[in-house]
């Protein structure tokens, strides 16, 4: 049985193709349309995973999309109900695109279909709900054949959150959920808009400046408490509810109420092209601190309330890799898996597993082997020889793979930075080896150059080390191995340096340029 599945209209939008429970390729739409995170319907993305399978359109048995649009519809009719006359200037613009488009994507992907058959085609269309596919795409990836699961993001349909045990036997099975408006994920996308990034996009620069905070200051403990006293409620089971008086994305457009949240913290909103300050590396600390507090008592319980061995994670808020570390080292489970493509564009994988053990009653033992990311498009030699012409860039071809990965090591010894593109591309948004940027560790000015001159993004962004696994205790604290770059480990004490006593009063810029390890890659400059 061959599944199409398909995410689409927010944000990620991807294609996956499985067949009898196997997931043969998997792709983003922005790699082919070169828009970040484009939300449009994945043509180019169904098209490459039927043409890489040799299928056309008419040899799929089910599509698959990742959610529940009506559902979905009616939330957004039933809040802005419910708030009226409040959000009267969302619903209008809302609606449109509703009416137009999101209340027929059936029919759309019928058409889309039928644009790939060249011919009318009829071929079952299943609507999973968007945390069912959410869970589906971590557990029928995992190791684990039963295992309990939790699902966090901004939100789906009503859920936010939910949590159950997925079992290779019976299925998934939702014990509980969190519902609009309360949620984790838009609770996170709120500070990373007060804080001038992007939602849906912005959100992991924000856990990265969250480490230049004054963490023991007076300032970060103000900040946590009014997050904790005024804007979030927190229970011991981890549920939570937001107050509405500050936050503006239940009905608004905008994520928060800018005057309430300036009058809270005691600054201005930061503008995207504004200098970042200390007191914005403070609220980002506090948001991530009080993030983390949730994910610790949200897993706790959900492990109380299954009594499971595993756990697995899926949801936008799953990419968080320093929440995820804190989740791993403070919890009853022996072991955590954390969904590589976590976010909407898992989605599509995930609604495609889903449908595959519901019809086809498949038995599911665990993966044997770590899942296999590398889902992607991948170029021909022919193909990658005619950019290069087209372009008139100078080029050496080759033939041996032992040949290349000594010109490669060569060429990074000599400090230069090595673009790594080989075979498939990941499915996710991490590069794991195959869309790679490479470097000398040993340089301490290499962040600096490859923020700056190459990447041309903030400096405080960090990168990623890549240690063969037999060294890893040579380097780093007894941790989770990190496959897919979803966790971080502490770097190993003997070789970290004593900052000074007065370190957490200096400015950002400062902070970044201090050796912080007797390692240049992490001394960053």
């Amino acid at each position: 049985m061959k599944i199409l599945g398909i995410s689409a209209y927010y944000h990620d939008s991807a294609a996956a193709l499985i067949e009898n429970g196997k997931v043969l390729y998997a792709a983003q739409e922005e790699r082919f349309s070169r828009i970040k995170n484009d939300p449009s319907f994945p043509m180019a993305a169904i098209k490459f995973c039927l043409e890489e399978a040799g299928l056309e359109m008419k040899d799929v048995d089910i599509v698959s999309f990742y959610d529940k649009p009506f559902l979905k519809f009616e939330r957004i009719l039933e809040t802005h109900y419910a708030y009226a006359p409040k959000g009267f200037r969302s619903f209008v613009k809302a609606m449109p695109i509703w009416l137009k488009e999101k209340l027929f994507i059936k029919q759309m992907i019928q058409k889309r279909m039928e644009e790939l058959h060249k011919s009318k085609l009829h071929i079952p269309i299943y609507f999973p709900e968007h945390h069912l596919s959410h869970a589906a795409s971590a557990f029928y990836t995992s190791p684990f054949k039963r295992c309990a699961y939790l699902t966090i993001d901004g939100v789906g349909e009503w859920s936010t959150s939910s949590y159950g045990i997925a079992c290779g036997e019976k299925g998934i099975k939702v014990l509980g959920e969190i519902r609009f408006p309360d949620s984790l994920g838009l609770f996170y996308s709120s500070f990373t808009y007060f804080l001038g990034f992007e939602v849906n996009g912005g959100e992991y620069k924000m856990m990265g400046l969250a480490p230049y905070a004054h963490e023991y200051s007076n300032r970060v403990q103000h900040f946590t408490h009014l997050i904790k006293d005024k804007l979030i409620d927190i229970k011991n089971d981890g549920s939570f509810r937001l107050n509405d008086y500050y936050f503006d994305y239940q009905v608004g457009l905008r994520m928060v109420k800018i005057h309430h949240w300036e009058r809270l913290f005691g600054f201005c909103r930061r503008k995207p092209q504004d200098c970042l300050e200390q007191v914005h590396a403070d609220l980002a600390h506090a948001a991530q601190s009080v993030l983390e507090e949730v994910l610790i008592r949200l897993i706790q319980f959900v492990q109380q309330e299954t009594k499971e061995e595993y756990l697995c994670l899926a949801g936008g808020v799953a990419l968080n890799c320093v929440a995820n570390s804190v989740m791993f080292h403070q919890n009853r489970f022996k072991d955590i898996f954390v969904q590589p493509a976590a976010g909407d564009a898992g989605g599509a994988l995930g609604a495609a597993l889903a449908i595959a053990h519901i019809q086809g009653n498949m038995l599911f033992t665990g993966l044997k082997k770590p899942f296999d990311v590398y889902l992607g498009p991948k170029a021909t030699t022919s193909s990658i020889e005619h950019v290069l012409r087209k372009y008139s860039c100078d080029y050496t071809y080759y033939a041996h793979e032992d040949d290349l990965r000594i010109a490669t090591a060569k060429y990074i010894a000599a400090k230069k930075v090595v673009g790594w593109f080989r075979g498939r591309s990941e499915f996710g948004p991490r590069a794991l080896g195959n869309r790679s940027i490479l470097a000398d560790a040993t340089d301490p000015k290499m962040q600096y150059i490859l923020n700056m001159k190459i990447k041309f993004r903030e400096g405080f962004r960090p990168f990623a080390p890549v240690v063969c696994e037999e060294d890893y205790a040579l380097y780093f604290e007894p941790g989770k191995h990190s496959y897919y770059m979803l966790f971080t480990n502490q770097v190993k004490k003997s070789i970290r340096k004593i900052v000074p006593d007065d370190f957490w009063r200096w400015s950002i810029d400062e902070k970044r340029k201090f050796p912080k390890s007797e390692l240049p890659a992490i001394h960053t400059y």
